[in-house]
């Protein structure tokens, strides 16, 4: 797997060869999307830049993220409290999603492209689709909150 300075260069090029502007605001918001794989909100990601960027306006870190997701390097989670959650997307991969705490598992597997490549080819001949891109989840319950459930006692009546 490439490292995240390897990751970076070669996001910024792409961001560069689409003539996009590489600001120190654009690359320093890349940056810590790269090195944090924690699906980090809006306000999560203003903390953790806050000391580089410490005027940095929510506006622009919003406008950010969408010149990402729109440019396929970062991608858009739904969160269970209706808001939005991020993760750099340079490696291809799915998420299992705890229904009980909400957090997010990247899930790595070499066939992932041959698992998007199946379900988009299923959407275009079963229903016609125009695919412009796929994002896979599994939902489900995590180990750790699945030890907690366990470990409950019923309420009594």
């Amino acid at each position: 797997m490439a490292t995240n300075t390897q990751q970076l260069d070669v996001s910024l090029k792409r961001l560069k060869k689409k003539g996009i502007r590489i600001t120190p605001q654009r690359e320093i918001i890349l940056t810590y999307l790269i090195g944090h794989h924690n699906h980090p909100s809006v306000e999560t990601i203003r903390d953790g830049i806050d000391e580089k960027l410490p005027n940095l306006s929510v506006a622009t870190i919003y406008n950010t993220l969408k010149l990402f997701v729109d440019n396929g390097l970062v991608i858009e989670l739904p969160n269970k409290d209706g808001g939005l959650r991020y993760d750099f997307f340079g490696v291809p991969h799915y998420h299992a999603i705890c229904e009980n705490c909400g957090k997010i598992f990247d899930i790595f597997d070499e066939s992932y492209p041959d698992i998007v490549a199946h379900v988009q080819k299923v959407a275009r001949e079963k229903v016609g689709f125009t695919v412009t891109g796929t994002q896979l989840e599994v939902t489900g319950i995590c180990p750790k909150c699945e030890k907690k459930l366990a470990t409950r006692k019923p309420l009594s009546k």
